[in-house]
């Protein structure tokens, strides 16, 4: 047998490499097409060819209206223990209306646009609560007559408020709207215009067009009240009892920029203290009772929660290093005030000085009316009760009134 030529053995070689070359190509095409159908099935995240026509959703363009009396709203939320209703009914009213306006974004049809509001229905009765909690938490109710002196009180009302809506409202809006259209575990799938996920429609749509419009309304409602506010004398009678008292004394230090192109070209640095006394107490004038019990042989108090009846801030500028480029407002100097006002209050809510302040009122009714009681009958009681600030309760109930009992001296 005679041998194969050298040039048909390497043609040989060579075409065999060239087929598996090939037939691996092949392989790998066919396998990245088979992944490629296999991640085109009906519902697949981020496609919308095979999504079914009725878990479509079709995006229009939508302003948000709401038709908000701005003055009223920022009454309500200066005062929300005076307008409890009010408050609740200013929560129902911004959250359908956001409601509506994602729903109408998303051209549902007027079968679900009348679904809405009776699925909201089933979140407004504990989410007016947990907003006037939130809000009340972070609102300062009774230091309207200092924020209104620094002109910050509307607006620190409006910061409250933005706070808590933008707490609960991702929640509420997708609790909602996925509640009402088809959607893939969660997946709304869209097309149109300004095609966005239900939070965020809400939150930039909505939520922030109108907190800007109230923030607007606020500044112009602190300037007014501010200039107002002290034009004469005013005398007034309080019936006061003051239990504790708090001294404190905090510093602050602020640096402002001027910058040119981004750039910082000059600063500012401001150094400001203050000396606090704040007293806690009760507004006797407010709620004040005397009740004696012949079966139950007691003598009971009821006075009114504790509450900071007078807080005086005595602020001195410590150092003021003024750059070459900046001057220093009025605005400026109020606001390191207030904030340094603001701390001070914040600290003695969150302390113990009100619980002090109960302890501190059960002895003193002890010593005053504890002759008294002693007088009345042997083995009487002196209870002290304490009434909550509750305005959609009109009489005291076990639920709102706590109570502390004093074995009065014979």
């Amino acid at each position: 047998m005679s041998e194969q030529h050298p040039t048909k053995r390497h043609q040989s070689k060579t075409g065999i490499g060239t087929l598996m070359i090939y037939t691996l190509l092949l392989c790998v095409a066919g396998y990245m097409v088979f992944n490629y159908v296999k991640n085109k099935k009906p519902g697949a995240i981020g496609d919308y060819t095979y999504v079914p026509k009725e878990m479509q959703i079709n995006y229009v363009p939508k302003d948000f209206e709401y038709t908000i009396n701005d003055e009223n709203t920022i009454i309500t939320l200066t005062n929300p223990k005076r307008y409890r209703r009010q408050f609740n009914q200013l929560v129902y009213d911004f959250n359908m209306s956001m409601l509506t306006h994602v729903a109408e974004r998303m051209s549902l049809p007027d079968s679900l646009m009348q679904q809405v509001e009776v699925e909201y229905g089933k979140h407004h009765d504990y989410l007016k609560d947990l907003y006037y909690q939130d809000y009340l938490a972070l609102k300062d109710t009774s230091a309207n007559l200092y924020e209104d002196w620094y002109e910050t009180g509307s607006s620190n009302a409006v910061d409250a408020l933005n706070e808590v809506a933008s707490k609960y409202t991702c929640f509420l809006t997708n609790h909602v709207i996925t509640s009402l259209v088809k959607n893939n575990q969660g997946v709304i799938y869209g097309k149109g215009n300004k095609v966005d996920d239900p939070c965020l429609i809400a939150t930039t749509e909505a939520l922030r067009p109108m907190m800007q419009r109230l923030a607007e309304r606020a500044a112009v409602e602190d300037f007014s009240r501010a200039k107002g506010m002290m034009e004469e004398k005013v005398e007034k009678a309080i019936a006061e009892l003051a239990t504790m008292e708090v001294r404190d004394k905090k510093g602050l230090n602020k640096q402002l920029q001027t910058k040119v192109l981004g750039y910082a070209v000059s600063s500012t640095e401001v150094e400001v203290s203050a000396i606090s006394i704040l007293k806690v107490g009760y507004q006797l004038e407010k709620y004040f009772d005397l009740n004696v019990s012949r079966k139950n042989r007691t003598v009971t108090v009821t006075l009114p929660e504790p509450q900071i009846l007078s807080h005086e801030v005595y602020p001195k500028i410590d150092k003021l290093d003024v750059g070459w480029m900046r001057e220093v407002s009025s605005e400026d100097l109020n606001k390191n005030f207030d904030i340094l006002r603001g701390e001070f209050r914040r600290e003695a809510v969150e302390s113990d000085v009100f619980d002090k302040s109960k302890q501190q009122a059960e002895e003193l009714m002890q010593l005053v009316l504890g002759p008294l009681v002693s007088n009345i009958g042997n083995n009487y009681k002196l209870r002290v009760r304490y009434k909550r600030d509750e305005p959609n309760i009109p009489d005291a109930s076990p639920r709102n009134v706590q109570e502390g009992a004093i074995q009065a001296s014979n």
